[in-house]
């Protein structure tokens, strides 16, 4: 077991010189820039509908998340999220459109093996994690939650 580790760093050692330099500021600026927009669209379309349809602003919510959802699978299937996400990285892929993005991409990938075996098998194999974890979060932090009320009162 040391002996691998003694080789494992040798040989990161001999090929540094050959890897590409990262470079963070500007990927990271990238993300910040891009992720912002993303969000500023998204407040766009909030507070269109806020305006166009008398919603307030915790109705328009549910609405504005769903046209961005919709917008970022229009774009998965049409190609331009993935050049999108290559230029941006994560910023691109954390705000909601990023979780789209991943659905409409499985869908669009194993779409040839049909609606049920391809497309509904393979659709949330991505996302799925996703939604499981968040899911088992949401209930351990009410029961959290629930348990420090308890305690308090």
């Amino acid at each position: 077991m040391e002996d691998n580790k003694k080789l494992q760093k040798d040989f990161e050692k001999k090929i540094k010189p050959f890897q590409p330099k990262v470079p963070y500021l500007k990927n990271g600026f990238k993300a910040y820039v891009i992720g912002g927009a993303i969000c500023a669209i998204g407040q766009g379309i909030s507070n269109y509908f806020l305006r166009v349809f008398d919603l307030t602003e915790a109705t328009a919510v549910s609405p504005m998340i769903a046209t961005l959802i919709l917008i970022a699978a229009l774009m998965t299937g049409l190609g331009f999220f993935d050049r999108l996400g290559q230029f941006a990285g994560a910023g691109a892929l954390v705000p909601v459109t990023g979780f789209a993005n991943a659905i409409a991409s499985a869908a669009l990938e194993h779409r040839s093996e049909g609606l049920v075996l391809g497309i509904g098998a393979n659709m949330f194999r991505i996302a799925g994690a996703v939604i499981a974890f968040g899911v088992v979060s949401a209930y351990l932090v009410g029961l959290t939650r629930l348990l420090v009320q308890t305690l308090i009162s």
